[in-house]
């Protein structure tokens, strides 16, 4: 039989740093044949990646996929209207370069971050072949649109709302990553349950295998490292976390030091607080590293925290990190509301409401007063829950299934 071939459609991919990068290797791995349509690298900083740049490469393979990148505007400075642009370029670019591609495609998989409209050329293209597509819903669209860009006006906020109802609608199966956000889904498109399938995102295997790296150990040793992870955004509200460490050293934590290891919009103004704020000595910008080394920094870790906004539609989903910190066998906080705050508290972390430093830090300092034993037992429940739900095999299979041939 021939091979089954997938076309993925997602704005960011390799070289930037995005789970879609595994997802493609791991259809790869199963036999499957996949090209990629995509965006020039630029996130997050929305400064060009090395080898790259206005005129291209347009075409270029990741393993044994062929990779077609469309031309986008990119996000330099990360301001309201770069990032429009660039929200708005990559997919009207991608929609006009669908007759690049070679065909003979049995599905489409939609890996869809922020912008809804990234879905827009995957639907233009599955309509015109009739073929199946399907979106995996990671940012729910208006919603997490206005925990990074605040729109007011509420001609507008109706607008974005019509738009992401109309693009979810036209696809022919949604994934969410949780069962709260599954019932939204089907709430604003009227599809039915086997259409919209819940698969949490996994994590790459390699987050499970600790690295000891002396000289991390050797710069921030002997304190109690409290570790983050990920994008600086508004919606991950790290604000509460720095202020959530003050509080929680002013309970008698005195060794609590937060490692913030990433990039993004906010990264300036978290430093301004930071500086402020006299807390340079306890909180470090390390900045941004590769997937790969993020297990030298877990391990380093006494505990590792997650947090967002307090939008009650960000509780929809749980954050991808969440599996990863979960793999990697260390405590695990959470400061956010829903279906993140349920997951972390079922593995045995600790979990507060979004935006509250006040009961972050109570269990900050609960935390950091524990005798090791007892964190290490949360650790271990911790994997224990990563084994039994995010597990990449066992997720990959079901992001197979579901795309080609519509089983949940």
């Amino acid at each position: 039989m021939p091979k089954k071939r997938i076309l993925v459609v997602t704005q960011h991919f390799w070289p930037e740093n995005f789970r879609i990068n595994d997802i493609v290797e791991g259809f790869l791995a199963d036999g499957l044949e996949v090209d990629v349509l995509c965006g020039l690298p630029n996130y997050p900083k929305g400064e060009w990646f090395d080898g790259y740049g206005p005129n291209g490469p347009f075409e270029e393979l990741y393993k044994t996929a062929q990779v077609f990148r469309a031309k986008e505007v990119p996000r330099k400075g990360n301001t309201s209207v770069s990032i429009f642009l660039n929200y708005v370029s990559w997919p009207l670019n991608a929609a006009g370069n669908l007759d690049r591609l070679p065909g003979g495609y049995d599905a489409v998989f939609c890996f869809n971050t922020s912008p809804v409209l990234m879905c827009w050329p995957a639907i233009r293209y599955a309509r015109r072949h009739r073929i199946p597509l399907t979106n995996y819903v990671l940012d729910i669209w208006p919603e997490n649109l206005y925990s990074v860009l605040p729109v007011k006006n509420k001609a507008l906020r109706g607008i974005a709302q019509g738009v992401s109802d109309w693009l979810y609608k036209r696809c022919d199966r949604l994934i969410a990553m949780s069962e709260p956000l599954q019932r939204r889904l089907m709430q604003r498109t009227g599809k039915a349950a086997d259409k919209v399938a819940v698969i949490p995102q996994y994590c790459e295997d390699f987050y499970a295998e600790p690295v000891r790296d002396e000289t991390l150990h050797e710069r921030f040793g002997g304190r109690f490292n409290l570790v983050f992870t990920g994008t600086f955004t508004p919606a991950q509200s790290l604000e509460t976390v720095i202020e959530a460490v003050r509080l929680a050293r002013d309970k008698g934590a005195g060794d609590l030091h937060l490692l913030l290891v990433g990039d993004g919009m906010s990264r300036t103004a978290l430093q301004t607080r930071v500086h402020e704020a006299g807390a340079d000595g306890y909180v470090t910008f390390y900045g941004s590293v590769p997937a790969a080394d993020i297990p030298r920094f877990t391990e380093l870790a006494d505990a590792l925290i997650v947090s967002l906004s307090d939008s009650p539609d960000l509780g929809l989903t749980v954050p991808a990190k969440v599996a990863s910190y979960m793999a990697a066998g260390k405590p695990v906080l959470a400061s956010m509301d829903g279906a993140g705050f349920d997951a972390v508290r079922a593995a045995g972390g600790l979990s507060s409401p979004a935006c509250d430093a006040g009961a972050l830090a109570d269990n900050l300092a609960r935390l950091c007063a524990m005798d090791p034993d007892e964190r290490a037992g949360m650790g271990l429940r911790a994997k224990e829950y990563y084994l039994a739900h995010y597990r990449r095999a066992q997720l990959l299979r079901k992001l197979e299934d579901f795309t080609l041939y519509g089983r949940a």
